[in-house]
């Protein structure tokens, strides 16, 4: 489905509101958003016209049609293109665990199907999982089932979730957790699957995955295809 991205926005925490009402307009209702800090130099700041504020980073997954829309409105009404503004770009997505986590996140947006991303001879994939808060360690649990190691937890607020229940089956409340898993493409689907059927429900884990086209620091599982998958 190489139609789909993941769309990360990065921007002053006080303009948050102002691009969330931008997706908005394009059926982009479901999004993660989190906070963190710029780590340039002064020099690299006052060129291109950015303050040590702290910022706010947002995902969503889009459509290939929704993006080219949201990028138009980006320049024009968000003004995007002036320095100190914020940046955001789009990562092809290579997977989404489940139809009605598809459907859940890209209710509102035109979608055409294709075939999964040109991508896909990659030797390792991302899986992303967002779920309730403090479900992490059963998430954990099932991904090692089918050969995970461990993986990264990033704290986020969720936007949108309201009409989780009828897609998921379950309430997603706005505390989130974003966890991070670098897998074997070769095993890619096996742990979705077991994050998707063996974490526990109250989780309302969504899992989707990216490919990764060049690593560095994997050598150990490049060396030995039997050692468990690395924590991101």
């Amino acid at each position: 489905m190489s139609s789909l991205f993941l769309m990360i926005t990065i921007t002053d925490r006080r303009s948050t509101d102002g691009f969330l009402q931008l997706y908005k307009s394009h059926g982009v209702t479901v999004s993660m958003r989190t906070v963190g800090s710029g780590t340039a130099v002064q020099e690299t700041l006052s060129t291109l016209g950015l303050e040590k504020t702290e910022k706010a980073v947002l995902l969503a997954v889009v459509t290939a049609e929704s993006w080219q829309k949201i990028q138009k409105d980006l320049r024009r009404k968000m003004q995007i293109d002036v320095p100190g503004t914020g940046i955001a770009f789009i990562v092809p997505l290579s997977s989404i665990g489940g139809k009605r986590a598809l459907m859940f996140l890209t209710e509102h947006q035109p979608l055409t199907w294709k075939e999964e991303s040109t991508l896909k001879d990659t030797r390792y994939e991302l899986l992303l999982v967002v779920a309730n808060q403090g479900y992490t360690g059963s998430i954990m649990d099932a991904a090692r089932t089918a050969g995970a190691g461990g993986g990264t937890v990033i704290h986020a607020k969720g936007t949108g979730m309201e009409g989780a229940a009828a897609f998921l089956g379950v309430e997603l409340v706005n505390e989130k957790e974003l966890v991070l898993i670098v897998s074997r493409t070769s095993q890619k689907n096996t742990i979705m699957k077991a994050i998707m059927e063996g974490a526990n429900p109250k989780a309302g884990a969504i899992v989707f995955s990216l490919p990764v086209t060049d690593t560095a620091g994997l050598r150990l599982m490049e060396e030995d295809e039997t050692q468990p998958e690395a924590a991101l």
